[in-house]
Parts: structure tokens; sequence; C-alpha cells
């Protein structure tokens, strides 16, 4: 894998998450109550709280979380199987 693939291919899963994300919110909030809206705004949150460390003069804060829904889980694997189809 080339260099500028690889770059290429870790953008677009990010951006497909962060878009799939927001994308799923908007929809499951013009759902009617139901199953449907459940599993648009349902999400999963992986990773870990904010550490947070004061030391006199310095300070550290590290954190990171991500938060999945279904319209990104779909989205990263739409970008998966194009990238496979394309340059593979």
């Amino acid at each position: 894998m080339k260099r500028s693939e690889a770059i290429f291919l870790t953008t677009a899963l990010i951006l497909a998450a962060v878009l799939g994300g927001m994308l799923g919110e908007m929809i499951g909030s013009f759902m009617p109550q139901g199953s449907v809206r459940t599993l648009f705004e349902k999400s999963v949150q992986i990773g870990f709280d904010s550490f947070h460390v004061n030391v006199y003069a310095l300070d550290f804060t590290l954190g990171l979380m991500l938060k999945l829904n279904f319209v990104s889980v779909l989205l990263v694997l739409a970008v998966i199987v194009y990238y496979r189809w394309w340059y593979l």
C-alpha cells in the first residue's frame, strides 16, 4: 500500500465515521418513536474518559472517546468495500 493510499483510507474512514454519526442523529431526530428511531439514535461509546494530571506548573489532559452508531458503521463498511474494489 502506497503512502498516499494509506492517507486517503485513513481520512476516508474518519470522515465516514463522523459524517455517519451526524447523519444518524439527524435521521433519528425526524423519526417517530419506535424501534427504527432507536436504531438510528442509539450509539456505543468506546474509549476512555479524560485523564487529568496537574503538576504545579504543568497541566495535562488526555482522553479518547469514539461514539459509533448504526449509520457510521454502515458508512465505514461502505468505505472499506469501495477501497477494496477500487484499489485492490
